[in-house]
Protein backbone atom coordinates (compact mmCIF):
# COMPACT_ATOMS: atom_id res chain seq x y z
CA UNK A 1 0.00 0.00 0.00
CA UNK A 2 2.93 2.36 0.61
CA UNK A 3 3.82 4.37 3.65
CA UNK A 4 6.00 7.41 4.25
CA UNK A 5 8.03 7.81 7.43
CA UNK A 6 9.81 11.14 7.30
CA UNK A 7 12.52 12.04 9.77
CA UNK A 8 10.68 15.28 10.52
CA UNK A 9 7.23 16.58 9.56
CA UNK A 10 6.92 20.37 9.78
CA UNK A 11 3.63 22.28 9.84
CA UNK A 12 4.11 26.05 9.96
CA UNK A 13 1.18 27.75 8.22
CA UNK A 14 2.03 31.04 9.95
CA UNK A 15 5.32 30.90 8.02
CA UNK A 16 3.49 29.94 4.79
CA UNK A 17 4.68 26.33 5.06
CA UNK A 18 1.46 24.34 5.54
CA UNK A 19 3.23 20.97 5.49
CA UNK A 20 6.80 19.88 4.82
CA UNK A 21 8.31 16.40 5.01
CA UNK A 22 12.02 16.42 5.87
CA UNK A 23 14.49 13.62 5.16
CA UNK A 24 18.03 13.77 6.57
CA UNK A 25 20.96 11.81 5.09
CA UNK A 26 24.54 11.65 6.36
CA UNK A 27 25.85 10.72 2.91
CA UNK A 28 26.11 7.11 4.00
CA UNK A 29 23.05 5.75 2.19
CA UNK A 30 23.07 4.87 -1.48
CA UNK A 31 21.20 7.30 -3.74
CA UNK A 32 19.04 4.46 -5.09
CA UNK A 33 17.74 3.71 -1.59
CA UNK A 34 16.92 7.37 -1.01
CA UNK A 35 15.12 7.50 -4.36
CA UNK A 36 13.03 4.46 -3.39
CA UNK A 37 11.57 6.45 -0.51
CA UNK A 38 9.83 8.66 -3.03
CA UNK A 39 8.05 5.66 -4.50
CA UNK A 40 6.57 5.20 -1.03
CA UNK A 41 5.77 8.90 -0.76
CA UNK A 42 3.98 8.78 -4.10
CA UNK A 43 1.86 5.81 -3.04
CA UNK A 44 1.14 7.41 0.32
CA UNK A 45 0.06 10.72 -1.21
CA UNK A 46 -2.35 8.89 -3.50
CA UNK A 47 -4.06 6.96 -0.72
CA UNK A 48 -7.54 8.07 0.29
CA UNK A 49 -9.27 7.65 3.64
CA UNK A 50 -12.50 8.82 5.23
CA UNK A 51 -11.94 11.52 7.80
CA UNK A 52 -13.90 11.97 11.03
CA UNK A 53 -16.49 13.97 9.06
CA UNK A 54 -17.14 10.95 6.84
CA UNK A 55 -15.66 12.64 3.76
CA UNK A 56 -12.96 10.81 1.84
CA UNK A 57 -9.71 12.77 1.71
CA UNK A 58 -6.03 12.16 1.01
CA UNK A 59 -4.71 10.08 3.90
CA UNK A 60 -1.99 12.59 4.73
CA UNK A 61 -4.70 15.17 5.46
CA UNK A 62 -6.17 12.89 8.11
CA UNK A 63 -2.76 12.66 9.80
CA UNK A 64 -1.69 16.32 9.88
CA UNK A 65 -3.75 19.45 10.33
CA UNK A 66 -2.37 21.32 7.36
CA UNK A 67 -4.82 24.03 6.23
CA UNK A 68 -6.69 23.34 3.01
CA UNK A 69 -4.94 25.00 0.11
CA UNK A 70 -5.57 24.84 -3.60
CA UNK A 71 -1.88 24.24 -4.15
CA UNK A 72 -1.77 21.08 -2.05
CA UNK A 73 -4.95 19.75 -3.61
CA UNK A 74 -3.27 19.78 -7.01
CA UNK A 75 0.36 19.21 -6.06
CA UNK A 76 1.56 16.79 -3.39
CA UNK A 77 3.17 18.24 -0.24
CA UNK A 78 6.89 19.01 -0.66
CA UNK A 79 9.75 16.88 0.63
CA UNK A 80 13.02 18.44 1.77
CA UNK A 81 16.27 16.47 1.62
CA UNK A 82 19.01 17.68 3.97
CA UNK A 83 22.44 16.15 3.35
CA UNK A 84 25.20 16.21 5.98
CA UNK A 85 28.71 15.19 4.89
CA UNK A 86 29.58 12.47 7.38
CA UNK A 87 30.03 9.45 5.13
CA UNK A 88 32.33 9.03 2.17
CA UNK A 89 29.81 10.07 -0.47
CA UNK A 90 29.73 13.60 -1.88
CA UNK A 91 26.60 15.56 -0.99
CA UNK A 92 26.65 17.21 -4.40
CA UNK A 93 26.80 13.85 -6.17
CA UNK A 94 24.10 12.43 -3.90
CA UNK A 95 21.75 15.28 -4.76
CA UNK A 96 22.38 14.98 -8.51
CA UNK A 97 21.93 11.20 -8.44
CA UNK A 98 18.71 11.29 -6.40
CA UNK A 99 17.33 14.01 -8.70
CA UNK A 100 18.01 11.84 -11.73
CA UNK A 101 16.45 8.71 -10.19
CA UNK A 102 13.29 10.52 -9.02
CA UNK A 103 12.65 12.57 -12.15
CA UNK A 104 9.33 10.81 -12.82
CA UNK A 105 8.09 12.02 -9.42
CA UNK A 106 9.02 15.71 -9.65
CA UNK A 107 9.24 16.64 -13.33
CA UNK A 108 6.55 19.12 -14.32
CA UNK A 109 4.87 19.89 -17.62
CA UNK A 110 5.75 23.12 -19.42
CA UNK A 111 2.94 25.53 -20.28
CA UNK A 112 4.32 27.77 -23.05
CA UNK A 113 1.28 30.06 -23.00
CA UNK A 114 1.62 30.79 -19.29
CA UNK A 115 5.40 30.55 -19.15
CA UNK A 116 5.50 28.18 -16.19
CA UNK A 117 5.73 24.50 -15.26
CA UNK A 118 2.68 22.68 -13.94
CA UNK A 119 3.42 20.21 -11.17
CA UNK A 120 -0.02 18.65 -10.80
CA UNK A 121 0.27 15.27 -9.03
CA UNK A 122 4.02 15.73 -8.72
CA UNK A 123 6.13 15.76 -5.56
CA UNK A 124 8.10 18.97 -5.08
CA UNK A 125 11.54 17.71 -4.00
CA UNK A 126 13.96 20.24 -2.54
CA UNK A 127 17.52 19.56 -1.43
CA UNK A 128 20.15 21.38 0.62
CA UNK A 129 23.12 20.65 2.83
CA UNK A 130 23.70 21.27 6.49
CA UNK A 131 26.81 23.24 5.54
CA UNK A 132 24.74 25.63 3.39
CA UNK A 133 22.16 26.02 6.15
CA UNK A 134 24.86 26.90 8.66
CA UNK A 135 26.46 29.38 6.28
CA UNK A 136 23.36 31.21 5.08
CA UNK A 137 20.57 30.27 7.47
CA UNK A 138 17.21 28.65 6.68
CA UNK A 139 15.93 31.89 5.10
CA UNK A 140 18.81 32.11 2.64
CA UNK A 141 18.93 30.92 -0.99
CA UNK A 142 20.23 27.46 -0.12
CA UNK A 143 17.44 25.20 -1.42
CA UNK A 144 17.58 23.57 -4.82
CA UNK A 145 14.25 22.50 -6.27
CA UNK A 146 14.79 19.49 -8.51
CA UNK A 147 14.32 20.63 -12.09
CA UNK A 148 15.41 24.22 -11.51
CA UNK A 149 18.80 25.82 -12.10
CA UNK A 150 19.28 28.23 -9.23
CA UNK A 151 19.07 27.84 -5.49
CA UNK A 152 16.25 29.73 -3.79
CA UNK A 153 14.83 30.56 -0.36
CA UNK A 154 12.59 27.77 0.92
CA UNK A 155 9.24 29.40 0.15
CA UNK A 156 10.30 30.10 -3.44
CA UNK A 157 11.71 26.61 -3.82
CA UNK A 158 8.58 24.78 -2.67
CA UNK A 159 6.30 27.23 -4.47
CA UNK A 160 5.62 28.03 -8.11
CA UNK A 161 6.18 31.77 -8.51
CA UNK A 162 5.80 31.77 -12.29
CA UNK A 163 2.45 30.02 -12.10
CA UNK A 164 1.32 32.36 -9.33
CA UNK A 165 2.30 35.37 -11.45
CA UNK A 166 0.48 33.94 -14.47
CA UNK A 167 -2.68 33.30 -12.46
CA UNK A 168 -2.47 36.77 -10.94
CA UNK A 169 -2.29 38.26 -14.45
CA UNK A 170 -5.30 36.18 -15.50
CA UNK A 171 -7.30 37.28 -12.46
CA UNK A 172 -6.37 40.89 -13.17
CA UNK A 173 -7.42 40.47 -16.81
CA UNK A 174 -10.75 38.99 -15.72
CA UNK A 175 -11.31 41.88 -13.32
CA UNK A 176 -10.49 44.36 -16.06
CA UNK A 177 -12.85 42.63 -18.47
CA UNK A 178 -15.61 42.63 -15.88
CA UNK A 179 -14.98 46.32 -15.21
CA UNK A 180 -15.14 47.13 -18.95
CA UNK A 181 -18.31 45.07 -19.31
CA UNK A 182 -19.94 46.82 -16.35
CA UNK A 183 -18.96 50.21 -17.74
CA UNK A 184 -20.37 49.29 -21.15
CA UNK A 185 -23.63 48.07 -19.61
CA UNK A 186 -23.85 51.24 -17.52
CA UNK A 187 -23.26 53.37 -20.63
CA UNK A 188 -25.91 51.47 -22.59
CA UNK A 189 -28.36 51.84 -19.72
CA UNK A 190 -27.55 55.53 -19.40
CA UNK A 191 -28.25 56.01 -23.09
CA UNK A 192 -31.77 54.64 -22.49
CA UNK A 193 -32.44 56.88 -19.49
CA UNK A 194 -35.64 58.92 -20.07
CA UNK A 195 -35.53 62.72 -20.31
CA UNK A 196 -38.21 64.98 -18.90
CA UNK A 197 -40.40 66.31 -21.70
CA UNK A 198 -40.85 69.58 -19.86
CA UNK A 199 -37.50 70.67 -18.38
CA UNK A 200 -35.19 68.31 -20.29
CA UNK A 201 -33.54 66.87 -17.14
CA UNK A 202 -32.65 63.16 -17.05
CA UNK A 203 -34.75 60.97 -14.80
CA UNK A 204 -33.26 59.80 -11.50
CA UNK A 205 -33.05 56.05 -10.94
CA UNK A 206 -36.00 56.20 -8.53
CA UNK A 207 -38.11 58.15 -11.01
CA UNK A 208 -37.15 55.82 -13.85
CA UNK A 209 -38.18 52.83 -11.79
CA UNK A 210 -41.39 54.51 -10.63
CA UNK A 211 -42.49 55.20 -14.19
CA UNK A 212 -41.88 51.61 -15.26
CA UNK A 213 -44.36 48.79 -15.60
CA UNK A 214 -43.06 46.45 -12.92
CA UNK A 215 -45.87 47.30 -10.54
CA UNK A 216 -48.61 46.88 -13.11
CA UNK A 217 -50.69 49.24 -15.20
CA UNK A 218 -53.02 50.14 -12.35
CA UNK A 219 -50.20 51.44 -10.16
CA UNK A 220 -48.17 53.23 -12.77
CA UNK A 221 -47.04 56.73 -11.88
CA UNK A 222 -48.90 59.71 -13.34
CA UNK A 223 -47.16 61.81 -15.96
CA UNK A 224 -44.52 59.18 -16.81
CA UNK A 225 -42.97 61.60 -19.30
CA UNK A 226 -42.10 64.14 -16.59
CA UNK A 227 -39.44 64.22 -13.87
CA UNK A 228 -40.42 64.34 -10.21
CA UNK A 229 -40.33 68.14 -9.92
CA UNK A 230 -42.27 68.70 -13.11
CA UNK A 231 -44.69 65.96 -12.13
CA UNK A 232 -45.28 67.74 -8.82
CA UNK A 233 -45.96 71.04 -10.59
CA UNK A 234 -48.19 69.33 -13.15
CA UNK A 235 -50.20 67.57 -10.45
CA UNK A 236 -50.53 70.83 -8.50
CA UNK A 237 -51.66 72.67 -11.64
CA UNK A 238 -54.22 69.95 -12.38
CA UNK A 239 -55.52 70.07 -8.84
CA UNK A 240 -55.78 73.85 -9.01
CA UNK A 241 -57.55 73.60 -12.36
CA UNK A 242 -59.98 71.08 -10.89
CA UNK A 243 -60.60 73.37 -7.91
CA UNK A 244 -61.16 76.33 -10.23
CA UNK A 245 -63.55 74.26 -12.33
CA UNK A 246 -65.50 73.20 -9.25
CA UNK A 247 -65.65 76.86 -8.17
CA UNK A 248 -66.82 77.88 -11.63
CA UNK A 249 -69.47 75.18 -11.68
CA UNK A 250 -70.62 76.20 -8.22
CA UNK A 251 -70.86 79.85 -9.27
CA UNK A 252 -72.72 78.78 -12.41
CA UNK A 253 -75.14 76.75 -10.32
CA UNK A 254 -75.74 79.67 -7.97
CA UNK A 255 -76.28 82.02 -10.93
CA UNK A 256 -78.83 79.68 -12.48
CA UNK A 257 -80.63 79.30 -9.21
CA UNK A 258 -80.74 83.09 -8.79
CA UNK A 259 -82.06 83.54 -12.31
CA UNK A 260 -84.66 80.86 -11.79
CA UNK A 261 -85.72 82.44 -8.52
CA UNK A 262 -85.93 85.89 -10.10
CA UNK A 263 -87.95 84.49 -12.99
CA UNK A 264 -90.29 82.76 -10.60
CA UNK A 265 -90.83 85.96 -8.64
CA UNK A 266 -91.48 87.93 -11.82
CA UNK A 267 -93.97 85.36 -13.03
CA UNK A 268 -95.72 85.50 -9.67
CA UNK A 269 -96.10 89.29 -10.00
CA UNK A 270 -97.93 89.06 -13.34
CA UNK A 271 -100.32 86.45 -12.04
CA UNK A 272 -101.25 88.62 -9.12
CA UNK A 273 -102.40 91.40 -11.51
CA UNK A 274 -104.75 89.07 -13.31
CA UNK A 275 -106.39 88.00 -10.06
CA UNK A 276 -107.26 91.55 -9.11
Amino acid sequence: MGSARADVVLTAPQARVPLLFIEVDNCTEEAALIAQKFDKYARFFQRQEKDTDGIEKPMWRTRWSAPATDEYERVHPPVLLVFHKVGQRSAKNQIARVADLTRHHWQGRWHPQGGYHSYDRCIPIVATTLQELRAHGPAGPVFWRFGREDRQPLLDAIGNARRDAYLARRRQAVREEERRREEQMAAEREAQRPVCKDCGQKFTDDRWEATGYSRGWGERESHPHLCEDCQGRAVAAEQQAEADERERQEQERLRREAEEQAAAQKAGGWLSRFRT
